[in-house]
């Protein structure tokens, strides 16, 4: 599994021919600083937690460049099919799992609030926010979205056993590195795990150092952005 860390909560994950791109912010974003077009080749699907712009970012561009398959919310799908027709979608629910072929995504939940901004100045309403599980030929990541710590995190695990996680720290709009790090150490079983969601924007936390030295379960990588992992 290759993990590739674009800034904020953007990354793209390479397992066994899936090439996933997880909440694709990228124009935008201050930490994004790669080759657009090479960050986004061979991308096979579209992972998009909530409907945040600092999120939902280039997603309907990279659909429509790659033909890669969107999965989020009905909500968000249904309006990613009113403006891109052409978009392959599948819209789904907290408890649902997806199969996509070799792939299967699982949709859980995140404490936290979801809505678009877009292009023409509306407000979309994007359901609830979520996490989401990629599992690949028994390889699996889980990206939490958005989210405080909740103590149905431990039945999350005990459902998926997920083997990597991807985890906000930057506190203010997600949980911060200290309760970030008691959800990791008291209710999951990970190999890895990769901070995001800090370093963005002055609010945000601007170092991972502070979860790094709480988290007692697992590897933790904290790499620069745009760098890649393989794990």
């Amino acid at each position: 599994m290759i993990v590739h860390w674009l800034g904020h909560s953007a990354f793209r994950v390479e397992i066994e021919g899936v090439v996933a791109l997880f909440d694709p912010f990228l124009t935008g974003n201050p930490k994004f600083s790669g080759d657009r077009d090479a960050a986004i080749a061979g991308v096979t699907h579209v992972l998009l937690t909530h409907g945040h712009n600092d999120h939902f970012g280039d997603t309907i561009d990279v659909l429509a460049k790659t033909g890669a398959t969107l999965v989020s919310t009905p909500e968000l799908c249904g309006y990613v099919s009113s403006v891109a027709p052409a978009a392959k979608c599948v819209g789904m629910n907290i408890g649902g799992t997806a199969r996509l072929g070799d792939a299967s995504v699982s949709m859980v939940r995140a404490h936290h609030s979801s809505s678009y901004h877009a292009p023409d100045g509306a407000t979309i309403y994007g359901g609830e926010p979520t996490g989401l599980i990629l599992k690949v030929g028994g390889r699996s990541v889980y990206h939490m979205g958005d989210t405080a710590a909740y103590s149905d995190m431990g039945l999350v695990n005990e459902l998926h056993r997920p083997e990597v996680g991807i985890v906000p720290i930057g506190d203010h709009y997600t949980m911060g590195a200290e309760e970030a790090a008691l959800a990791v150490n008291r209710w999951f079983d990970f190999r890895a795990v990769f901070p995001c969601h800090y370093r963005t924007f002055p609010v945000l936390a601007q170092d991972a150092s502070a979860f790094v030295s709480r988290v007692i379960k697992g590897k933790v990588h904290a790499p620069e952005p745009m760098e890649r992992v393989e794990t």
